[in-house]
């Protein structure tokens, strides 16, 4: 079963995902801040972490750094409202960009794709 950490500060948002991935089959952790989500990575192994962008203590670009630093293999996906950072050098790392929605038929098609699942 793949293990996936979703990263996001909405509460509500992160239990829909989570319910969302876990009926297609995947083990899912959460977190609510990068700094948190930084840990999960060092202390798990993960194959997958969906990063929300806009978030309290460390934002998703400076996590996405972090994780990068200690895993290079894992997959990241950027999960954010703000088209406008997908211009940035920065979110480069992520293997993919998805803008938010209603619908996470996106999200999940993303990540199925690069678990090559």
């Amino acid at each position: 079963m793949k293990r996936i950490l979703l990263v996001d500060d909405d509460e509500d948002l992160l239990e829909l995902y989570r319910e969302t991935l876990q009926e297609e089959g995947f083990s899912v952790d959460t977190a609510t801040n990068g700094r948190e989500a930084v840990e999960k990575v060092k202390e798990k192994e993960y194959d997958l972490v969906v990063l929300d962008i806009r978030m309290p203590e460390m934002d998703g670009i400076e996590a996405l750094g972090y994780i990068l630093g200690e895993r290079k293999d894992i997959k990241v996906v950027l999960n954010t409202a703000y088209a406008s950072y997908k211009d940035n050098f920065l979110t480069w790392g992520a293997d993919a960009y998805i803008l938010k929605s209603s619908d996470l038929s996106e999200l999940v098609a993303a990540i199925k794709k690069l678990l090559c699942l």
